[in-house]
């Protein structure tokens, strides 16, 4: 069996024709001018082309940009008035909240001082007597210091004045070690080591304080001490955080 040639390979020659291309390119540009031309005055020898549908699709497209303008501007200020209305309704809402905080901050207040009437007319058995009610501190920023009020109350038997002297220290570390500083070193309201009071239901002892720098306050200890046949003592610590911190 006699094995089969392949063929072999066959070649094209194909000339090589530079600018055929764009001379055909040409050619066809040449031929949809003439169609264009020739089309134009035809139309030119029916009586001209009718822009009558162009004009009346302008028109429509102006009125509807007209009334796309109108929708627009009614929009516009549908968000302007719902915007203003937010914010009139933020504006009322925030008010309202502020009016809630304060009513119950005077509701508390006033329900703290209800009780501390209460305490000193109709006390318990084992709350009679010079009592130290409260102590507040309220830091001072022009002064770079602290506002104090003391409450001392007499509870119980109001019909006589109770006289006598309180003492306050303030409890504290510096340079790691404890330190006991009265009262009247730290504010240039009081003067003596003990503070006079006279009161039948309760006596207010206020004034500023100043902490050392070097100085890292702990507690607040009050003693008090009445005058007289009956001689009474109420003694009381308070934590220097909790006071600062309320």
């Amino acid at each position: 069996m006699s094995e089969q040639k392949k063929p072999a390979d066959e070649y094209v020659v194909i000339r090589h024709r530079p600018g055929y291309r764009l001379r055909r390119f040409l050619i066809l540009l040449a031929f949809s001018i003439a169609a264009a031309v020739g089309g134009y005055a035809t139309g030119l020898a029916q009586g001209g082309f009718r822009f009558s549908s162009v004009e009346d699709s302008r028109d429509r497209l102006d009125q509807e940009l007209d009334e796309l303008k109108g929708k627009y501007r009614n929009a516009t200020q549908q968000l302007t008035n719902l915007e203003r209305g937010r914010a009139i309704d933020q504006q009322a809402l925030n008010q309202a909240r502020r009016s809630i905080v304060t009513l119950e901050t005077r509701i508390a207040s006033l329900n703290a001082d209800l009780t501390f009437y209460k305490n000193i007319m109709a006390p318990s058995e084992t709350s009679k007597g010079l009592q130290v009610d409260r102590l507040s501190l309220q830091a001072d920023r022009q002064n770079e210091g602290f506002n104090f009020k003391l409450v001392l109350t007499q509870v119980g038997n109001n019909k006589n004045y109770i006289s006598g002297v309180v003492a306050v220290n303030v409890i504290g570390m510096r340079n790691d070690e404890k330190e006991v500083i009265a009262l009247r070193d730290l504010s240039g309201d009081i003067d003596d080591l003990g503070i006079k009071f006279r009161f039948r239901y309760f006596q207010d002892v206020e004034g500023t304080l100043t902490v050392p720098e070097d100085f890292e306050p702990r507690e607040i200890q009050v003693v008090a001490k009445s005058e007289g046949r009956k001689l009474t003592q109420a003694e009381r610590t308070f934590d220097w955080k909790d006071l600062t911190e309320n």
